[in-house]
Protein backbone atom coordinates (compact mmCIF):
# COMPACT_ATOMS: atom_id res chain seq x y z
CA UNK A 1 0.00 0.00 0.00
CA UNK A 2 1.29 3.48 -0.86
CA UNK A 3 2.03 5.95 1.88
CA UNK A 4 -0.93 8.13 2.93
CA UNK A 5 -0.29 11.79 2.21
CA UNK A 6 -2.02 15.04 3.03
CA UNK A 7 -1.09 18.46 1.68
CA UNK A 8 -2.39 21.55 3.45
CA UNK A 9 -2.44 24.54 1.09
CA UNK A 10 -2.53 27.93 2.75
CA UNK A 11 -1.07 31.40 2.29
CA UNK A 12 -1.88 34.89 1.13
CA UNK A 13 -5.09 35.65 -0.74
CA UNK A 14 -4.22 36.25 -4.39
CA UNK A 15 -0.96 34.28 -4.20
CA UNK A 16 -2.21 31.29 -6.16
CA UNK A 17 -3.84 28.90 -3.70
CA UNK A 18 -6.62 27.99 -6.14
CA UNK A 19 -4.16 27.32 -8.95
CA UNK A 20 -2.06 25.16 -6.64
CA UNK A 21 -5.17 23.20 -5.65
CA UNK A 22 -5.97 22.54 -9.32
CA UNK A 23 -2.47 21.19 -9.88
CA UNK A 24 -2.80 18.90 -6.86
CA UNK A 25 -6.06 17.59 -8.31
CA UNK A 26 -4.27 16.85 -11.59
CA UNK A 27 -1.66 14.94 -9.57
CA UNK A 28 -4.37 12.64 -8.24
CA UNK A 29 -5.13 14.32 -4.93
CA UNK A 30 -8.66 14.51 -3.50
CA UNK A 31 -8.97 18.28 -3.04
CA UNK A 32 -11.21 20.15 -0.61
CA UNK A 33 -11.29 23.95 -0.76
CA UNK A 34 -12.04 26.42 2.04
CA UNK A 35 -12.10 23.99 4.95
CA UNK A 36 -11.67 25.20 8.55
CA UNK A 37 -8.46 23.77 9.97
CA UNK A 38 -10.41 22.26 12.85
CA UNK A 39 -12.24 20.02 10.34
CA UNK A 40 -9.14 18.50 8.72
CA UNK A 41 -8.91 15.52 11.08
CA UNK A 42 -12.61 14.74 10.56
CA UNK A 43 -12.17 14.93 6.79
CA UNK A 44 -9.19 12.56 6.95
CA UNK A 45 -11.19 10.07 8.99
CA UNK A 46 -14.27 10.42 6.78
CA UNK A 47 -12.51 9.83 3.45
CA UNK A 48 -10.42 7.03 4.94
CA UNK A 49 -6.92 8.30 4.25
CA UNK A 50 -5.20 6.18 6.92
CA UNK A 51 -7.00 3.06 5.67
CA UNK A 52 -5.94 3.71 2.09
CA UNK A 53 -9.38 4.36 0.56
CA UNK A 54 -8.01 7.71 -0.51
CA UNK A 55 -4.25 7.79 -0.26
CA UNK A 56 -3.73 11.45 -1.11
CA UNK A 57 -5.76 14.50 -0.10
CA UNK A 58 -5.10 18.23 -0.38
CA UNK A 59 -6.95 20.78 1.74
CA UNK A 60 -7.06 24.54 1.22
CA UNK A 61 -7.28 26.45 4.51
CA UNK A 62 -7.12 30.21 4.51
CA UNK A 63 -8.56 33.50 5.71
CA UNK A 64 -12.05 32.62 4.46
CA UNK A 65 -12.21 29.75 6.98
CA UNK A 66 -10.64 31.75 9.78
CA UNK A 67 -7.44 29.69 9.94
CA UNK A 68 -5.22 30.29 12.98
CA UNK A 69 -1.77 29.07 13.94
CA UNK A 70 -3.17 27.12 16.89
CA UNK A 71 -5.83 25.37 14.80
CA UNK A 72 -3.39 24.45 12.05
CA UNK A 73 -0.78 23.22 14.52
CA UNK A 74 -3.40 21.03 16.19
CA UNK A 75 -4.47 19.66 12.80
CA UNK A 76 -0.87 18.74 12.00
CA UNK A 77 -0.52 16.95 15.33
CA UNK A 78 -3.72 14.99 14.72
CA UNK A 79 -2.52 13.89 11.27
CA UNK A 80 0.79 12.80 12.75
CA UNK A 81 -1.11 10.60 15.22
CA UNK A 82 -2.94 9.06 12.27
CA UNK A 83 0.38 8.26 10.52
CA UNK A 84 -0.47 10.51 7.58
CA UNK A 85 2.55 12.15 5.97
CA UNK A 86 1.63 15.83 5.87
CA UNK A 87 3.15 18.74 3.98
CA UNK A 88 2.18 22.39 4.45
CA UNK A 89 2.38 24.40 1.22
CA UNK A 90 2.40 28.17 1.75
CA UNK A 91 1.61 30.32 -1.27
CA UNK A 92 3.08 33.81 -1.08
CA UNK A 93 3.67 36.92 -3.18
CA UNK A 94 4.88 40.41 -2.47
CA UNK A 95 2.39 43.15 -1.67
CA UNK A 96 2.80 44.89 -5.02
CA UNK A 97 1.89 41.72 -6.91
CA UNK A 98 -1.10 41.05 -4.67
CA UNK A 99 -2.47 44.57 -5.08
CA UNK A 100 -2.07 44.33 -8.86
CA UNK A 101 -3.88 40.98 -9.02
CA UNK A 102 -6.83 42.14 -6.96
CA UNK A 103 -7.14 45.31 -9.01
CA UNK A 104 -6.91 43.41 -12.31
CA UNK A 105 -9.48 40.76 -11.36
CA UNK A 106 -11.67 43.20 -9.40
CA UNK A 107 -12.21 40.53 -6.79
CA UNK A 108 -12.82 41.55 -3.19
CA UNK A 109 -10.30 40.70 -0.50
CA UNK A 110 -11.63 38.33 2.21
CA UNK A 111 -10.72 40.87 4.90
CA UNK A 112 -13.39 43.53 4.80
CA UNK A 113 -11.95 46.51 6.66
CA UNK A 114 -9.46 49.08 5.42
CA UNK A 115 -7.94 49.88 2.06
CA UNK A 116 -6.70 47.01 -0.10
CA UNK A 117 -3.12 47.60 1.03
CA UNK A 118 -4.24 47.61 4.68
CA UNK A 119 -6.19 44.38 4.20
CA UNK A 120 -3.15 42.68 2.71
CA UNK A 121 -0.98 43.92 5.57
CA UNK A 122 -3.49 42.62 8.12
CA UNK A 123 -3.59 39.20 6.48
CA UNK A 124 0.22 39.01 6.23
CA UNK A 125 0.54 39.75 9.93
CA UNK A 126 -2.04 37.07 10.74
CA UNK A 127 -0.12 34.53 8.65
CA UNK A 128 3.29 35.28 10.14
CA UNK A 129 3.33 32.29 12.51
CA UNK A 130 1.52 30.00 10.08
CA UNK A 131 4.20 30.68 7.45
CA UNK A 132 6.69 29.28 9.92
CA UNK A 133 4.90 25.91 9.80
CA UNK A 134 5.36 25.61 6.05
CA UNK A 135 7.42 22.80 4.54
CA UNK A 136 7.26 24.33 1.06
CA UNK A 137 6.97 28.06 0.27
CA UNK A 138 6.27 29.14 -3.28
CA UNK A 139 6.59 32.85 -4.03
CA UNK A 140 4.48 33.60 -7.10
CA UNK A 141 5.33 37.30 -7.38
CA UNK A 142 7.11 36.84 -10.71
CA UNK A 143 5.54 33.55 -11.84
CA UNK A 144 2.99 33.01 -14.58
CA UNK A 145 0.44 30.21 -14.24
CA UNK A 146 2.64 27.77 -16.15
CA UNK A 147 5.66 28.45 -13.96
CA UNK A 148 3.49 28.13 -10.85
CA UNK A 149 2.27 24.75 -12.08
CA UNK A 150 5.85 23.58 -12.66
CA UNK A 151 6.81 24.63 -9.14
CA UNK A 152 3.95 22.68 -7.55
CA UNK A 153 4.55 19.59 -9.68
CA UNK A 154 8.23 19.60 -8.81
CA UNK A 155 7.43 19.81 -5.10
CA UNK A 156 4.84 17.02 -5.18
CA UNK A 157 5.99 14.43 -7.67
CA UNK A 158 4.19 11.10 -7.81
CA UNK A 159 5.56 8.78 -5.08
CA UNK A 160 8.18 6.47 -6.49
CA UNK A 161 9.14 8.88 -9.24
CA UNK A 162 12.81 9.77 -9.29
CA UNK A 163 13.22 13.19 -7.69
CA UNK A 164 16.19 15.48 -7.74
CA UNK A 165 16.55 18.65 -5.72
CA UNK A 166 15.91 21.62 -7.99
CA UNK A 167 18.29 24.52 -7.42
CA UNK A 168 17.11 27.97 -8.51
CA UNK A 169 19.86 30.59 -8.62
CA UNK A 170 18.60 34.16 -8.83
CA UNK A 171 20.60 37.35 -9.25
CA UNK A 172 19.25 40.60 -7.87
CA UNK A 173 20.12 44.11 -6.74
CA UNK A 174 19.89 45.01 -3.06
CA UNK A 175 18.64 48.48 -3.96
CA UNK A 176 15.36 46.84 -4.99
CA UNK A 177 15.20 44.58 -1.96
CA UNK A 178 15.97 40.94 -1.31
CA UNK A 179 13.75 38.28 -2.96
CA UNK A 180 11.20 37.02 -0.45
CA UNK A 181 12.12 33.34 -0.72
CA UNK A 182 15.87 32.75 -0.54
CA UNK A 183 17.36 29.79 1.28
CA UNK A 184 21.05 30.66 0.77
CA UNK A 185 22.12 34.25 0.20
CA UNK A 186 25.44 35.45 -1.22
CA UNK A 187 26.24 39.16 -0.99
CA UNK A 188 28.91 39.93 -3.61
CA UNK A 189 29.12 43.68 -3.09
CA UNK A 190 32.64 43.18 -1.73
CA UNK A 191 33.91 42.70 -5.31
CA UNK A 192 35.00 45.65 -7.51
CA UNK A 193 31.96 47.21 -9.16
CA UNK A 194 32.08 47.39 -13.00
CA UNK A 195 29.59 50.24 -12.74
CA UNK A 196 32.50 52.60 -12.09
CA UNK A 197 34.23 51.59 -15.31
CA UNK A 198 32.82 53.82 -18.10
CA UNK A 199 33.36 51.11 -20.72
CA UNK A 200 31.61 48.42 -18.68
CA UNK A 201 28.80 50.47 -17.16
CA UNK A 202 26.39 50.17 -20.13
CA UNK A 203 26.92 46.39 -20.29
CA UNK A 204 25.63 43.65 -17.98
CA UNK A 205 26.99 40.48 -16.44
CA UNK A 206 25.73 38.59 -19.50
CA UNK A 207 28.34 40.35 -21.64
CA UNK A 208 31.80 38.81 -21.95
CA UNK A 209 33.78 41.95 -20.98
CA UNK A 210 31.86 42.30 -17.69
CA UNK A 211 31.91 38.57 -17.00
CA UNK A 212 35.66 38.38 -17.57
CA UNK A 213 36.24 41.48 -15.46
CA UNK A 214 34.23 40.11 -12.53
CA UNK A 215 35.54 36.55 -12.64
CA UNK A 216 39.18 37.48 -13.13
CA UNK A 217 39.69 39.01 -9.68
CA UNK A 218 41.38 36.85 -7.04
CA UNK A 219 38.53 37.42 -4.60
CA UNK A 220 35.95 36.30 -7.17
CA UNK A 221 37.91 33.14 -7.97
CA UNK A 222 38.18 32.29 -4.27
CA UNK A 223 34.52 33.14 -3.70
CA UNK A 224 33.37 30.80 -6.47
CA UNK A 225 35.65 27.99 -5.27
CA UNK A 226 34.53 28.21 -1.64
CA UNK A 227 30.85 28.73 -2.52
CA UNK A 228 30.83 25.68 -4.77
CA UNK A 229 32.55 23.64 -2.07
CA UNK A 230 29.92 24.66 0.47
CA UNK A 231 27.05 23.94 -1.93
CA UNK A 232 28.46 20.51 -2.74
CA UNK A 233 28.28 19.85 1.00
CA UNK A 234 24.82 21.35 1.57
CA UNK A 235 22.76 20.26 -1.43
CA UNK A 236 22.89 16.48 -0.91
CA UNK A 237 21.92 17.00 2.72
CA UNK A 238 18.97 19.23 1.82
CA UNK A 239 17.88 16.61 -0.70
CA UNK A 240 18.18 13.83 1.89
CA UNK A 241 15.83 15.82 4.13
CA UNK A 242 13.20 15.78 1.38
CA UNK A 243 13.56 19.39 0.24
CA UNK A 244 12.27 19.79 -3.31
CA UNK A 245 13.60 23.30 -3.99
CA UNK A 246 16.56 25.35 -2.92
CA UNK A 247 16.77 29.01 -3.91
CA UNK A 248 20.19 30.65 -3.95
CA UNK A 249 20.24 34.43 -4.09
CA UNK A 250 23.28 36.29 -5.44
CA UNK A 251 23.04 40.01 -4.80
CA UNK A 252 25.03 43.10 -5.68
CA UNK A 253 24.06 46.76 -5.57
CA UNK A 254 22.06 47.11 -8.78
CA UNK A 255 21.72 43.52 -9.93
CA UNK A 256 23.28 44.25 -13.33
CA UNK A 257 26.94 43.27 -13.24
CA UNK A 258 28.54 41.26 -10.42
CA UNK A 259 25.51 39.26 -9.31
CA UNK A 260 24.53 38.38 -12.88
CA UNK A 261 28.00 37.14 -13.83
CA UNK A 262 28.41 35.13 -10.63
CA UNK A 263 24.90 33.66 -10.71
CA UNK A 264 25.55 32.43 -14.25
CA UNK A 265 28.92 30.99 -13.24
CA UNK A 266 27.62 29.21 -10.13
CA UNK A 267 24.75 27.73 -12.13
CA UNK A 268 27.13 26.50 -14.83
CA UNK A 269 29.37 24.84 -12.26
CA UNK A 270 26.45 23.27 -10.36
CA UNK A 271 25.12 21.83 -13.62
CA UNK A 272 28.59 20.43 -14.32
CA UNK A 273 28.45 18.76 -10.90
CA UNK A 274 25.20 17.06 -11.93
CA UNK A 275 22.70 19.22 -10.04
CA UNK A 276 19.38 20.32 -11.54
CA UNK A 277 20.34 23.99 -11.45
CA UNK A 278 18.55 26.84 -13.18
CA UNK A 279 19.30 30.55 -13.25
CA UNK A 280 17.10 33.63 -13.47
CA UNK A 281 17.85 37.33 -13.17
CA UNK A 282 15.31 39.48 -11.38
CA UNK A 283 16.68 42.88 -12.28
CA UNK A 284 18.64 42.22 -15.49
CA UNK A 285 17.09 39.36 -17.48
CA UNK A 286 19.01 37.87 -20.35
CA UNK A 287 17.71 38.87 -23.79
CA UNK A 288 16.42 35.32 -24.43
CA UNK A 289 14.66 34.88 -21.04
Amino acid sequence: MSESRAVIITGMSGAGRSQAAKVMEDLGYFVVDNLPAEMIKFLVDHVGVPEGRREKIAVVVDTRGGVTFEALDEALRSLLQRSVRTTVLFMDADDTALVRRFEETRRSHPISEGTLAERIATEREAFEEIRGLADVIIDTSDLNVHELRDKVIEAFRVPGQTRRLRVDVISFGFKRGTPRVVDVLFDVRFLPNPHWNPELRPLTGHDAPVRDHVLSSEDAVEFVTKSLDMLNFLLPRYEAEGKAYLTIGVGCTGGRHRSVALANELTRLLQAEGFDANVSHRDTPATDE
